[in-house]
């Protein structure tokens, strides 16, 4: 079963769950707000991607901006890249997809046909 993690009030996460159920693809939806991803299943979904690392945070994000962590980051080894992000679910890019072998950050419909369908 696909895991969704998404935030109720992000527009391209409401627009990813329309995809889905559009598409007729069932799957676990958890509020990356109260239910994100520890540090743990955070690496198993980084190694799972092929991403590199910034690709799984939230760059337009208010407390990405008010953390400056666009100075930040290339600093910080993965293990604090890690770390940081299991601490707050709004850093984490949305939506974030876990599937059968495979790992997406945001929608991005050509991507998840070519995983999804």
């Amino acid at each position: 079963m696909i895991k969704v993690y998404c935030h109720s009030r992000c527009t391209t996460c409401k627009k990813a769950l329309k995809w889905l159920d559009d598409n007729g693809i069932e799957y676990e939806s958890a509020d990356i707000k109260n239910d994100h991803p520890d540090e743990e299943t955070l690496r198993k979904y980084h190694a799972l991607s092929g991403l590199p690392l910034k690709r799984f945070f939230n760059t337009s994000g208010i407390q990405y901006r008010e953390m400056e962590l666009s100075k930040k980051l290339p600093e910080m080894s993965e293990d604090d890249q890690f770390a940081l992000l299991a601490t707050d679910g709004m850093l984490v890019k949305r939506p974030l997809v876990a599937g059968d072998g495979f790992v997406l950050t945001g929608f991005r419909e050509e991507e998840w046909k070519e995983k999804m369908l």
